[in-house]
């Protein structure tokens, strides 16, 4: 028997609330994420408390739409009609219900709480950071990881597994320990020994010359916003501004990157605001017929991050690009610097040397960087450690990984502004965004051979144009893993980010 257009139009009736009410929560979340961006690149300090307040009306106003007890039975009535529904809508139903297991599972109370510490605790954190004085930061953070805690147990009941697994799912969805623990103890057998080999490669090749500075930070701006163009960046629809720390934020048709400027050194900030850039193109390039609703969102930060270390380390590391950009440099900063030839940026960009911070990590070093802060969020979650035990833990864990000790915890525990925002559960994010970079970047290569050459000449068209039907169109409409196996023929595979590695550090190809 075929349903009638009545019978038709009323199955659908539920699922259409749902598209208006959720329409209403992105929008009401997107503004939150302008006012977390004006707190973090323009608001003073005196606007911190009442900035405070509200972003705690505002999320939970954003709670209290998806826990209105008629939300249930919406789902319910829709799910019970979903071979009505085409696949995006069916994909957005889907994700529909995955938001709102996770805000259901938490109390407005806890909701509240939540947004008013890691408010406290950022801000706090804004002035601990620079002095080095983690006593001072130390209390706020453990009233917010208790909080954190509290709804790490509250969800974890609602969709089982871990009190980690919980929060990680928000931003990998689906995500488990079990395969992230043996993907990163693979990786930390690996790289002790591949960044042995790359630094004795390193002193058979002349060390890069220094760039004379100082490099002025006005200049510098410049720079970055031309190449954002160049990677394909809309200024009609986003901008660039300083914060303490380098993110992207705003909205897809309004997209906010920040970066930090040291005038003794132009490299970290032109590659922080690529890295950026890739993020912002990422949500420009999410599809606008399902832009205020759960399916067009990003799928999950292993995608996100996956976007922003391709342009960043694949793309624009990459021995054409960095051609390209050579005069590019001299133009900006001085015609008669032997440090702006291809060659020397190439030495430059592929060195190897373990660092302190992780913004500023290459790529060799850097996933020791992202498997310390898993391990001790982990146990800081899991109440196997507690904050007076981080700087002391964070120390030994570098000394471990790396074989460097923090000479301050300004360049240790307290330089990333995560735990201090209350987001557990995100770093991970970092590596299995670099490892599906690595794969989405050989994939693309393979499907058009020319992309290599046409970064060289500037021209990102052919690599945005790839990504944009492979991943940025998909949205949440596929699982991630899906999305990556579509794209590249197989699913997560370490092989191809360790060759990756293998050949650019140790054979400089």
């Amino acid at each position: 028997m075929t349903a009638t257009h009545n019978e038709t139009a009323a199955g659908l009736r539920p699922y259409k609330l749902l598209e208006g009410r959720f329409h209403r929560l992105a929008a009401l979340n997107e503004a939150a994420g302008m006012l977390h961006w004006d707190m973090a690149a323009m608001m003073p300090p005196g606007g911190a408390e009442t900035r405070a307040e509200q972003l705690a009306q505002l999320r939970l106003v954003c709670h209290e739409i998806l826990a209105d007890p008629a939300m249930a039975g919406l789902l319910g009535e829709a799910e019970s009609r979903r071979e009505e529904l085409d696949p995006w809508a069916a994909s957005n139903l889907h994700e529909m219900r995955r938001q709102w297991i996770h805000a259901t599972a938490l109390e407005p109370r806890l909701v509240e709480a939540l947004s008013r510490a890691s408010s406290r605790c950022e801000g706090i954190w804004r002035e601990a950071r620079p002095a080095s004085d983690f006593a001072k930061v130390a209390p706020a953070l453990g009233e917010l990881l208790a909080l954190v805690r509290e709804a790490a147990a509250a969800k974890a009941a609602r969709l089982g597994g871990g009190l980690y697994e919980a929060l990680l799912d928000e931003y990998e969805p689906g995500g488990k320990t079990a395969s992230i623990d043996a993907v990163f103890d693979d990786l930390a057998g690996f790289l002790p020994e591949l960044r042995a080999k790359a630094l004795e490669a390193q002193t058979r090749r002349p060390a890069p010359l220094a760039a004379k500075g100082p490099f002025p930070t006005a200049r510098q701006k410049a720079l970055g916003e031309r190449l954002m163009a160049t990677v394909g960046f809309d200024f009609d629809h986003g901008r660039l501004d300083t914060s303490l720390h380098p993110f992207c934020g705003g909205t897809p048709d309004d997209v906010r990157i920040t970066t930090r400027y040291d005038e003794s050194d132009f490299a970290s900030a032109l590659m922080g605001v690529l890295h950026e850039t890739g993020h912002a193109l990422y949500e420009r390039g999410l599809p606008q017929p399902w832009r205020y609703q759960p399916v067009g969102q990003a799928r999950g930060m292993g995608i996100h991050e996956s976007q922003s270390l391709l342009m960043e380390m694949q793309a624009c590391r990459s021995k054409p690009f960095l051609a390209h950009l050579a005069p590019l440099l001299a133009e900006a900063f001085g015609h008669d610097d032997p440090a702006f030839t291809a060659e020397n940026l190439l030495a430059l960009y592929w060195r190897v040397k373990p660092g302190f911070i992780r913004v500023d990590a290459d790529e060799v070093t850097y996933p020791s960087h992202v498997i310390l802060r898993y391990r001790l969020e982990r146990a800081l979650i899991e109440g196997r450690m507690e904050i007076a035990d981080l700087p002391a833990a964070w120390n030994e864990g570098m000394e471990s990984l790396l074989g460097i000790r923090p000479p301050s915890d300004r360049e240790g525990c307290l330089q990333d502004i995560h735990w201090y925002d209350g987001a557990f559960g995100y770093f991970p994010t970092y590596t299995l965004g670099a490892m599906t970079a690595a794969q989405l970047f050989d994939a693309a290569g393979r499907a058009d051979p020319e992309i290599p050459a046409r970064l060289g000449h500037g021209d990102f068209k052919p690599l945005l144009g790839w990504l944009r039907t492979h991943v940025h169109g998909l949205a949440s409409s596929l699982p991630a893993s899906e999305i990556l196996t579509r794209a590249t023929g197989r699913p997560l595979d370490a092989g191809v980010f360790k060759r990756h590695l293998e050949r650019r550090y140790l054979h400089q190809a």
